[in-house]
């Protein structure tokens, strides 16, 4: 039976689509943007750290701006504050104005990211919640087909043009979460009474192992999967395979169809069968796989590589989202920034650990490291308490 979730879940799912078609364009170009200013991989790194650095230390104030303004307006503001940034890179005069532009960028992709999960845990009950954030990051990725494709393209005419693109895009979608998304309190009510459970105290949810292997595995994504592979593998193809930076953007969009297929079996999975075993088998896949990346010869073997780990980063990506809401229940906005604030630690080291290790040894012991923590992620997932999963 197909599930049924509240409106608010639809309307997410398009201002998801919105937002990464923008940065699915930007994504191919931006490693190769920086590189024109005359800078090393460590300063490529940096770029991506500082956004996500920025995000670090905005998330620990979004639940209070959440309690200030609610989900709906705080959604709103943090994608406008990433569109002027955005567009104001494509004018950038140099590495500094650039590095300062996407960190101001990283505080409203915080205040955007918190908001929406909070709002989206806190409208669908635990049966169908895996599937709800399966169909809004199935938003990003039919977004992530396109937007790699068009960035590649867009980069033939100007490295400057994606950023502006990206900005239009961003700007549609905080008009429809201003329009269309409810106030908190009529979504969770919309979703009828399971969605709404007790508030658990906060150290509470610190102490589930549901809520610490969530967390460990979002900082295994943040370092590997928004760190060294959007940083790393873009600079690999042009520098390495010697292939255009379209290259990157057909390779990164086949990569988003394989995870946008797997993502309805996923959340199948995760909510019928179960949060643990979707993270032990989904992390220990993408370690193989990002370990072998840098061993690709060609952009076919390439492609086929990143697809497989779409795949695994289907389950990846529901499974530690769907155990927060499990464990936090209707605990608001707190442990999402915390959870959020994981992939953002992982984002800020892990790109530079990786362009050091580019630099001063090999693509390989680069992605050795986030091989090694996805292994981590998994081997905790096994300590989560067995589930006994309802439809």
């Amino acid at each position: 039976m197909r599930p049924r979730f509240s409106r608010d879940v639809y309307v997410l799912g398009v201002i998801a689509f919105f937002v990464m078609v923008g940065f699915g364009v930007v994504v191919p170009v931006l490693p190769v943007y920086v590189r024109s200013f005359g800078v090393g991989y460590v300063e490529v790194g940096a770029v991506v750290s500082a956004f996500a650095l920025m995000r670090l230390v905005a998330s620990p104030f979004c639940p209070r701006f959440i309690d200030w303004w609610g989900e709906r307006t705080t959604l709103a503001v943090g994608i406008g504050i990433v569109a002027v940034s955005s567009g104001l890179v494509g004018i950038a005069q140099d590495y500094p104005q650039l590095l300062l532009l996407r960190g101001v960028g990283g505080i409203g992709s915080a205040m955007f990211t918190v908001s929406a999960m909070t709002l989206l845990l806190g409208s669908t009950s635990p049966g169908i919640r895996a599937r709800a954030i399966g169909f809004y990051q199935g938003g990003f990725l039919i977004g992530g087909m396109a937007g790699p494709a068009l960035g590649g393209l867009l980069a033939t005419i100007s490295l400057t043009a994606p950023f502006f693109f990206y900005a239009a895009t961003l700007a549609v979608a905080g008009l429809v979460g201003l329009v269309l998304l409810r106030p908190a309190t009529r979504a969770a009510a919309a979703a009828g009474s399971g969605a709404q459970a007790d508030r658990i105290p906060f150290r509470t949810v610190l102490r589930d192992r549901r809520f610490r292997a969530a967390c460990l595995a979002n900082f295994s994504q943040g370092w590997t999967s928004f760190g060294v592979r959007n940083s790393l593998i873009p600079v690999l193809v042009v520098e390495v395979l010697k292939g255009p930076s379209s290259w990157t953007g057909l390779a990164f969009a086949a990569a988003a169809v394989a995870q946008t297929l797997a993502l309805g079996p996923a959340g199948r999975f995760v909510d019928l069968v179960g949060r643990r075993p979707a993270m032990i088998g989904a992390f220990a896949l993408a370690a193989v796989t990002i370990l072998a990346v840098p061993f690709a010869g060609n952009i076919w073997l390439l492609t086929g590589l990143l697809c497989l780990y779409g795949v695994a980063a289907a389950f990846m990506g529901t499974a530690p989202a769907a155990a927060v809401g499990d464990a936090a229940g209707a605990s608001g906005g707190r442990p999402v920034a915390v959870f959020s604030m994981f992939a953002d630690a992982g984002a800020i080291v892990g790109p530079l650990v990786a362009g050091l290790l580019a630099d001063t040894l090999s693509y390989p012991a680069a992605f050795a490291v986030g091989a090694v923590l996805f292994l981590a992620t998994s081997a905790y997932a096994m300590r989560m308490p067995r589930e006994t999963r309802v439809s």
